[in-house]
């Protein structure tokens, strides 16, 4: 049986090339945005249309996700002037947003609508904060949670640490390997002009910050913020009609599990997280490896997620993945750059969004750094990534691979191309 699932699954690969992402969008990251989840979504569906050239009527299908901390999107849809033929809100959080593409695709394919915009708005620091902070801080207990908080893991860091201290044993990871992840993001960060956090930090900041649950610093964690998000897809023989060269989707997984979810650690090595099933369907249906990857969003929701998932999608050996993360081969310049925005840990938390939206523009060419623009909406990009206030662009991204994070037992990935 289990041979027959895996031999169904892999014929994926017919929907290679056949679908895009041809607009772009975000608010800016902020703490205290001020505005409602409506205003933020619509700010962000606006941007994103604005990207790609398109009138509310190009747009006839529309997907969000929250944790209950949003507004639904035939709201959005009305207050921009769009007409939905399919919407569906979904309830999650970091591995959304490559699952979604996945239904985008799927029911453009079905023919149920054409074009699909998917969005993400949450006030993630001044309203409903992940853990049991903020406005969850009154919420009932239920489902998971009656069993969770027994144990004390009321946030994703209790949650998830267990993992990485399981790693640290079995393969001798370190504190200043995993604080490499969170060096190199705030170097990315520094050429960002839209990032919450610009500042470059050392190891040694790292380690200095205050613990959160061990083995994680202050540092070690994302950064909170209000914001929205938001991508748009459409077939491949419509994504030319729009203003840019648009991202062509290889392959996609949606949120693939471990064979248990609530308590993942009772199968399998602890330390061993989704992206190890999600790797048999994510490569063969793009037709390529890990090696034929020219740069990777990882979600660093924490510094240590991005290690997990880095190596059980095969980008490095099991037990190595401190190595990879901390000899620069993560850098803008070294040989697979991460996270070129800052990602969660430095840019803003979108629930995996804006990891997304970075890879689209990295493909295209058109990174918003500081580089000296030309004129016509493009810049002159320098590659010197030395300084803060510099370039952003990776020279030669023709492949990108986005890898998304629920806890240890979800994941979700895409990977795309230039078109």
């Amino acid at each position: 049986m289990s041979q027959q699932v895996e031999a169904d699954v892999s014929t994926g690969h017919y929907l290679r090339d056949k679908y895009a992402i041809v607009g772009v969008g975000e608010t800016t990251y902020t703490r205290g945005s001020g505005r409602t989840t409506r205003a933020l979504g619509t700010w962000a569906i606006r941007n994103a249309m604005q990207d790609a050239g398109m009138q509310p009527s190009d747009i006839d299908g529309m997907l969000s996700y929250s944790n209950n901390d949003s507004t639904p999107s035939p709201m959005l849809a009305g207050d921009l002037g769009i007409r939905l033929n399919f919407y569906m809100d979904v309830y999650g959080g970091g591995s959304s947003t490559e699952a979604l593409i996945g239904i985008a695709i799927g029911v453009i394919e079905a023919g149920m609508c054409k074009t699909v915009a998917i969005f993400r708005a949450m006030n993630g620091f001044s309203q409903v904060r992940i853990g049991g902070t903020g406005a969850r801080a009154a919420a009932p207990v239920s489902g998971d949670g009656l069993h969770a908080r027994t144990y004390g893991w009321m946030s994703a860091g209790q949650s998830f640490s267990q993992s990485f201290m399981r790693h640290m044993y079995d393969y001798g990871t370190t504190p200043e390997q995993l604080a490499m992840v969170k060096v190199i993001h705030s170097e990315h960060a520094s050429n960002n002009p839209k990032a919450y956090y610009k500042d470059r930090v050392s190891v040694d900041d790292v380690l200095n910050s205050r613990f959160i649950v061990k083995p994680l610093h202050l540092l070690d964690c994302c950064v909170e913020t209000d914001n929205a998000t938001c991508i748009i897809i459409t077939s491949a023989d419509r994504a030319y009609d729009w203003k840019h060269t648009p991202a062509r989707i290889l392959s996609v997984v949606g949120r693939c599990c471990k064979p248990r979810i609530d308590m993942h650690y009772q199968h399998g090595p602890i330390s061993t997280v989704a992206g190890h099933y999600a790797k048999d369907i994510l490569f063969p249906n793009a037709g390529l490896g890990p090696e034929d990857i020219d740069m990777t969003g990882a979600y660093d929701a924490f510094t240590f997620t991005t290690m997990l998932q880095l190596e059980d999608y095969g980008f490095c050996a099991k037990g190595e993945g401190g190595q990879y993360v901390s000899d620069g081969t993560m850098r803008l310049g070294g040989r697979r750059p991460n996270n070129t925005s800052g990602g969660h840990l430095c840019e803003g938390y979108t629930h995996g969004m804006n990891m997304v939206i970075e890879n689209v523009r990295q493909l295209r060419g058109e990174i918003d750094d500081s580089c000296p623009e030309t004129g016509d909406g493009k810049r002159t990009h320098t590659y010197d990534y030395s300084t803060p206030g510099g370039c952003r662009q990776a020279k030669d991204v023709n492949v990108t691979a986005n890898l998304g994070w629920a806890m240890p037992g979800t994941g979700s990935a895409m990977i795309m191309r230039k078109g």
